[in-house]
């Protein structure tokens, strides 16, 4: 984790460890990545943006916010909220609160996101 994502999370250290759970899951399932820290997210792209990280909205609660462009709508109750901002691409909000939170389920969305946005550019 580089010290500008440290300093992403300044205000809610208590959120680091599950960032950094997040970051470690994602480079282990899909390698090489370009990470950017934003204002007010980290983006993950290759070489388009495929999810963004963000911190948790809700008052007290440590956690992240990942958020994923899919194809299609993901319904699983995971999924905070789902927007199809055009046609053909939702976007997914899934709050993560636990390390346990970062399993299977969510990395085969992460990896299927970045097919997604590979995709699109062509």
């Amino acid at each position: 984790m580089t010290g500008d994502a440290l300093l992403f999370f300044n205000d809610c250290p208590q959120s680091i460890p599950l960032y950094a759970a997040f970051d470690e899951a994602l480079k282990n399932r899909l390698g090489q990545v370009t990470i950017r820290v934003q204002k007010t997210q980290i983006t993950y792209a290759a070489p388009r943006v495929f999810a963004c990280v963000s911190r948790s909205r809700r008052k007290g609660e440590s956690g992240i916010l990942v958020t994923l462009g899919l194809g299609r709508r993901e319904r699983s109750p995971r999924v905070a909220v789902a927007v199809e901002p055009y046609p053909g691409r939702w976007t997914h909000h899934i709050p993560i609160v636990s390390p346990e939170e970062i399993d299977e389920q969510l990395m085969g969305w992460v990896e299927e996101a970045c097919r997604f946005a590979f995709e699109k550019r062509k």
